[in-house]
């Protein structure tokens, strides 16, 4: 399968990457000229990936006519505030029978839309039932050394899925089908905002009994907001769910996590995002979150009190002891 991987972020590289590895076609779609120049004399991107070269079967171009030409897959791979403008531009390239993919893990900001629904509402009609989401637990610092990982690829339609598991499946990276589309994206997504609580815990020092309980109530909190949405509630037990919650809330690697442990030594939320190479998708999906909340009637005090620390300046030994005195209830609440 030849594929077009539309952005140079780390994820979207590291995709291209191990995509080459095995041989296939892969072209990454560059936002400028310069840029596709850089990477393709390097033969690396240094920016995001240093040391890691490209396959000899890994092509970079600023053009999307010629990524896209006779290209049977779609690779999207951006930051979630920019993938509705990336996927106007590349719609008049796209022809039926492509699979469409998204490996972009978050909620638009503005809407609080999943990922497949913007595509859905910015593609033409010809490729609608061929697109799948990426999601599991995937840092890419990991995968790109080869170490063994393991991914969800969903769609409605399973066939749809499996064409996606035979396009990223390596003897390192192992893809399960799905179709709960619903659930893979929201869990995915807001498990970015457990993971800054999760940092924050690390950076006060409250130990391991306080993370253990901080990521169990996060993935009861994830639960209940995305099975109002209408996932299936065996999927946030998965893979796409409480396997990233697992790694995203451990690792040093995720993104998320620093942003929280980095608040909890006092550092400015606007010092932090600025001085990252990578965007910390659960910053805006906080906000997102919280909205669809509102609408589905669901509670959510772990992304209410991440709200305020983001982004009104409590401090986070306060959100903790807000979330400690709030009124005992079932474990279960809200999970019926």
């Amino acid at each position: 399968m030849k594929t077009a991987v539309i952005g140079t972020t780390t994820w979207g590289t590291t995709l291209a990457i191990i995509l080459a590895r095995r041989g296939l076609p892969v072209t990454i779609w560059a936002r400028t000229a310069e840029e596709a120049l850089r990477l393709s004399k390097d033969r690396q991107n240094k920016v995001r990936l240093p040391d890691h070269d490209f396959p000899p079967s890994l092509a970079v171009t600023a053009s999307l006519a010629e990524a896209l030409r006779d290209a049977d897959a779609c690779l999207f791979a951006v930051p979630s505030s920019r993938l509705r403008e990336n996927a106007k531009r590349v719609a008049p390239h796209l022809r039926k029978g492509m699979l469409v993919l998204s490996a972009t893990k978050g909620l638009e900001k503005a809407t609080g839309r999943r990922m497949s629904q913007v595509l859905g509402e910015e593609l033409p009609k010809t490729v609608q039932s061929d697109i799948a989401v990426l999601s599991g637990p995937n840092l890419s610092g990991e995968i790109i050394e080869g170490h063994p990982a393991s991914t969800v690829i969903a769609a409605k339609d399973e066939a749809v899925a499996r064409r996606g598991v035979q396009l990223v499946m390596s003897p390192t990276f192992r893809a399960y089908t799905n179709t709960d589309v619903v659930g893979v994206e929201l869990g995915g997504a807001l498990k970015n905002i457990v993971a800054i609580g999760a940092g924050m815990s690390d950076g006060l020092g409250y130990g391991d009994n306080a993370k253990g309980a901080f990521i169990t109530r996060g993935l009861a909190e994830i639960t209940r907001l995305g099975v109002a949405a209408g996932a299936k509630p065996l999927t946030f037990a998965g893979l796409a769910c409480l396997g990233d919650l697992i790694a995203t809330c451990s690792s040093r690697l995720s993104r998320n996590y620093f942003v929280g442990e980095q608040l909890a030594k006092g550092r400015p939320l606007k010092v932090i995002l600025a001085n990252m190479r990578n965007v910390a998708e659960g910053v805006d999906t906080t906000m997102a979150a919280l909205e669809m909340a509102k609408r589905l009637k669901v509670e959510m005090p772990i992304a209410a009190a991440t709200a305020k620390v983001l982004f009104e300046g409590l401090e986070p030994e306060k959100a903790v002891a807000e979330l400690m005195s709030r009124a005992p209830k079932s474990e279960l609440h809200g999970l019926g």
